[in-house]
């Protein structure tokens, strides 16, 4: 029974008329105030679950469910209109993804950079910091200059990275082994034992750390010099090669106090120490050993200077890497025509960006530095599994600590033929794993023939076939409504897949101030043109 009570009006004059009954009603959550019973959350409706089979009698649906909105704002649904957000990083941490990743496939021109540049904001946002290991149009430098970050040049005559260079690594072990002599001072001189316990355990932790940074740093070093010498060659070094190169990095590391280079790897060779003399199995004759390391010297000359490669690897790092800024290594200067360098100067920055994040880990773990999670973009994959023999297998085990390590990954090619095309069965299986593994994949538009090779790894349905493919439509050949400009039926629109739920087909929408920093077709401007 609703409630009422009197309201006198009064007249221009100042006199009474007659009481009126106001009429008291409650909110939509009950009534207001003290006691009143009003509801401070509203219950969501009941859902129910059921198989086609069953709910089909109730199809079309009075009202579907709705799309995630968690993580970096994306679009909206491109049938429903729902708003759609979403990012590798969010999903994972909320449980909705096992794997921190994602796999970005589309025709080249329908906005794959785009979106992923969108999430590189969005993330960095929200306290991720991105790393852009390989920019070759450039597609991020300008996101990353407006954010404050560093953008590292690369190429031949514009710019250098040491491949024997150990990075932040060296510097970081010495904090790290310095905090564990000032732990273990700590604990001697203080009488809590439980205080003392728990120095030491800190103490063992640091050393521990530090060594395992320089282990690494010693097989990012062996790794990134036999994948130049595989690039070089076509073929990967014998495995007695890859030994002595293991063998001469510790030798170099005991008679050098710098960072070493390329020629002082070769001189070390040349120079024919004992411990060398022994891999190579010369049997004290050192005609069989020069005969034994030719090959290897001649790799490494080309990379010394002397080769296509100039000295991009063989001299000092013009800039190391900022551990909380954004970064994008710019590879623009090098030419499409120049595949191979373009292959082993990505895997040089993927090198360098994971070591980097495995140091800055170590720095948190030990309570040096403050912790930091990084989203990872590795684009143009495909031009890096196709640059030589063993790639994939280096690529392979990149990918496969973004977990551990607390990195977020996006790995970027144009079709499933990128993978289908390296030359053995082993190496094809493999990269399908990359596409196989990652916590969600994201399509562009794709030809019909891609169709059933993506099924491969990721189960698409029909309907999600023909959306896809239709996307790939160029659009009428008449403008349509006299519009100056034609934008094509798929473009910006990508299918959000994960596992075997159905795809989320989604249109992603920019802001009016991030617009700028996405346009790359610039030199098609006309003067003045915004």
């Amino acid at each position: 029974m609703f409630g009422s009570k009197t309201k006198h009006k009064r007249t221009t004059d100042g006199t009474r008329t007659l009481p009126a009954a106001v009429v008291r009603r409650p909110g939509m959550r009950g009534w207001r105030g003290s006691g009143q019973g009003e509801a401070a959350y509203v219950t969501a409706a009941d859902e129910w679950r059921g198989t086609s089979v069953q709910v089909c009698g109730l199809w079309p649906f009075v009202g579907g469910s709705g799309t995630p909105l968690l993580g970096v704002p994306i679009g909206v649904h491109t049938d429903t209109g729902a708003p759609f957000g979403g990012d590798p990083i969010s999903w994972f941490m909320h449980g909705m993804i096992n794997n921190p990743s994602m796999f970005v496939l589309g025709l080249p021109h329908y906005g794959k950079s785009t979106l992923v540049r969108h999430m590189v904001l969005g993330l960095a946002g929200r306290g991720i910091t991105p790393l852009i290991l390989g920019d070759l149009k450039p597609d991020y430098v300008d996101l990353v200059n407006a954010t404050g970050g560093q953008v590292i040049s690369l190429g031949p005559g514009r710019g250098h990275l040491n491949v024997l260079d150990p990075g932040e690594a060296t510097g970081a072990a010495a904090r790290l082994l310095t905090a564990a002599e000032e732990n273990r001072a700590d604990a001697g001189r203080t009488t809590d034992e439980n205080e003392k316990k728990r120095l030491l355990g800190a103490a063992t932790k640091a050393a521990k750390l530090a060594e395992e940074l320089m282990a690494d740093a010693h097989n990012r070093r062996l790794n990134m010099v036999t994948a130049l010498i595989t690039i070089v060659r076509s073929q990967k070094p014998s495995a007695h090669e890859e030994s002595m190169i293991d063998r001469a990095l510790h030798i170099l590391d005991e008679r050098l106090d710098r960072v070493p280079l390329i020629g002082d790897l070769i001189q070390v060779i040349k120079d024919a120490p004992a411990e060398l003399r022994d891999i190579a199995l010369d049997r004290g004759d050192m005609e069989r050993y020069l005969d034994a390391t030719d090959q290897l010297r001649t790799s490494l000359y080309s990379l010394n200077g002397s080769g296509r490669f100039g000295d991009m690897f063989s001299q000092p790092t013009d800039q190391p890497m900022n551990l909380g800024k954004p970064v994008v290594f710019d590879l623009s200067a090098i030419p499409d025509t120049q595949r191979d360098i373009q292959a082993a100067s990505l895997l040089a920055c993927w090198s360098t960006g994971f070591a980097t994040v495995q140091v800055a880990h170590a720095l948190a773990d030990a309570g040096l530095e403050p912790s930091r999670n990084y989203f990872v973009v590795m684009d143009e994959l495909w031009r890096a599994l196709r640059s030589g023999e063993g790639m994939v297998d280096r690529v392979d085990s990149l990918t496969r600590l973004n977990r551990t390590e607390g990195v977020g990954q996006a790995m970027i090619t144009h079709t499933m033929s990128d993978l289908e095309a390296l030359p053995t069965e082993p190496e094809r299986m493999k990269a399908r794993g990359f596409v196989e593994r990652s916590g969600m994949v994201v399509c562009g538009a794709l030809p019909s023939g891609e169709m059933k090779k993506l099924n491969k790894a990721v189960t698409l349905s029909r309907a999600e076939q023909s959306r896809l493919t239709s996307w790939a439509d160029p659009g009428s050949w008449t403008d349509v409504g006299g519009s100056r400009k034609r934008v094509r039926p798929g473009l910006g629109k990508f299918l959000f897949k994960v596992g075997g739920r159905p795809g989320i087909p989604v249109a992603l929408k920019l802001t009016n101030v991030e617009k700028p920093l996405h346009d790359t077709n610039k030199r098609w401007h006309d003067e003045g043109e915004e």
